[in-house]
């Protein structure tokens, strides 16, 4: 029961209550109601999960502690706050449910289809959209072309908030040339474009779950097949920070196989096809084209600077830098917004969680099975053991979150996606496979808690370096 409420409660956060219930779901907040009742049924039975004895509860609970601080300190707001509490809240179940109830390969696989079914209906939705509708109609449904939004800023958020209205899944925007062009977007946390992209290129990799050595025509339609859906989804965000991400996992994948050279090589030729193909919708990909970006990440910086231990307020950027945009940068929007006291413990579940991955993923790391404890299960009685997990398995299992969590972290580099469901849901996959190969005794123990905390510390104190060293670069460079 619990993993069914689970799988429900993502499938609600991807694509809203409301495109699924109507006006009346997102009143009721079903979501809240499926992840409360997901809680419930797994009570009796949390005693007996490794979710309490792992550094990443810690780091959420200290999140959730610090997004409360950031308002009620740095705005001296206790509504606020509570209000902000509530809204982060959601967003970490994803975490707990996953490691309470995607216990066995198996429903790893379940979770992996629902997110690709879900994609695959928003992209599906968007394409229909873009050729039948958009495409060849360019006025809103009040009748106004979209030229005319260059009249007036009242105009121009009055047509934009039909179109919203009436295209859900494509966002309106503007080229370097002034050319309208149509973007993929999702619902919800991600109806932006560039943040549905990052939903899609961290589920890239975690599609070859379903892959199986000398089965052709079954992996051409689990894992060719849907990657291609997935991609040509990717296509229509026309996301740049997506397409640096691809490239990325394009060599470290191939780097293995090939060679780091060959792997940039083979990177630097997509790139360029894709730059000519207008991937990025007749945007330019350079630094001085991310310009902007770069001032946000500055004026970030200046609040950690005003406000460092406590930030100026959970969700507060775009209210405080006075430009009335975001970071576009996951590190700067968390450092800024929650200050160091909250970034420390964001560090706290990244670090936890990409070491773990790394670990499952080496083969120096992980050695072959030496014991199984019969007796030992996951909440609901699933057993952790799975017939067939091996050495081999477990290492093909971790590089394939680490891959997805670097799609996410190299994405998050151009997005303010610090506290999305999806880091939160990753950092439970990482976990599941761990714990599958610490009752095997493939692998040692989790790091002691006075180390993940001390890296974790040492892991703020360079991230921020690195922001102001990129900061300083980038503004040379223009």
């Amino acid at each position: 029961m619990g993993f069914v409420l689970s799988i429900l409660y993502f499938v609600i956060y991807y694509l809203t209550p409301t495109a699924l219930f109507g006006r009346l779901g997102g009143a009721l907040h079903i979501e809240l109601i499926l992840a409360a009742a997901a809680i419930f049924v797994s009570l009796p039975t949390i005693n007996k999960s490794f979710i309490l004895k792992t550094s990443q509860s810690l780091a959420l609970i200290g999140m959730a502690l610090a997004v409360f601080m950031s308002v009620l300190v740095g705005l001296r707001w206790p509504g606020g706050a509570v209000a902000a509490f509530l809204g982060f809240i959601p967003n970490i179940f994803a975490y707990f449910l996953v490691c309470l109830h995607c216990n066995t390969r198996k429903k790893l696989k379940v979770l992996v289809l629902m997110l690709f079914c879900v994609s695959a209906f928003a992209i599906a939705r968007g394409a229909w959209d873009l050729q039948f509708g958009a495409s060849h109609n360019y006025t809103s449904t009040a009748g106004l072309p979209l030229g005319d939004l260059d009249q007036t800023k009242l105009a121009e958020n009055r047509v934009m908030a039909i179109w919203d209205y009436y295209h859900p899944y494509l966002l309106a925007q503007r080229n370097d040339d002034g050319v309208w062009f149509f973007r993929l977007r999702g619902l919800g946390d991600v109806n932006d474009p560039n943040d549905f992209a990052q939903v899609i290129v961290c589920l890239v990799p975690l599609m070859f779950i379903f892959w199986e050595p000398k089965k052709h025509l079954q992996n051409f339609v689990r894992v060719i097949l849907p990657n291609a859906v997935l991609l040509f989804g990717d296509v229509l965000t026309h996301s740049r920070g997506s397409l640096v991400a691809l490239l990325t996992m394009v060599v470290v994948t191939a780097r293995r196989k090939i060679g780091t050279l060959p792997a940039a090589l083979a990177a630097g030729g997509i790139y360029a096809a894709a730059t000519a193909l207008h991937f990025a919708g007749g945007r330019e990909i350079s630094a001085e084209a991310g310009s902007d970006r770069t001032s946000f990440w500055g004026e970030g910086l200046e609040l950690l600077k005003q406000q460092p231990i406590f930030g100026v307020g959970f969700g507060n950027f775009k209210n405080m830098c006075g430009c009335g945009h975001t970071a576009h940068n996951s590190i700067v929007v968390c450092a800024a917004e929650l200050g160091l006291f909250g970034m420390f413990f964001w560090c706290v579940f990244l670090f936890s969680s990409a070491r773990d991955a790394w670990a499952i993923a080496s083969p120096a790391m992980v050695s072959d099975e030496k014991a199984i404890d019969p007796v030992s299960e996951f909440p609901g009685a699933a057993p952790i053991i799975d017939a067939g997990i091996d050495k081999a398995e477990i290492n093909r299992l971790g590089r394939l979150v680490v891959l997805s969590l670097m799609g996410f972290l190299v994405a998050g580099l151009f997005l303010s996606r610090a506290y999305v469901m999806t880091l939160f849901l990753l950092g439970g996959v990482a976990e599941v496979v761990y714990e599958m190969a610490l009752r095997r005794q493939m692998i040692s123990p989790r790091l002691r808690m006075e180390k993940v905390l001390m890296y974790s510390a040492g892991l703020v104190v360079l991230f921020v370096l690195a922001m102001y060293v990129l900061i300083r670069i980038l503004n040379l460079m223009r």
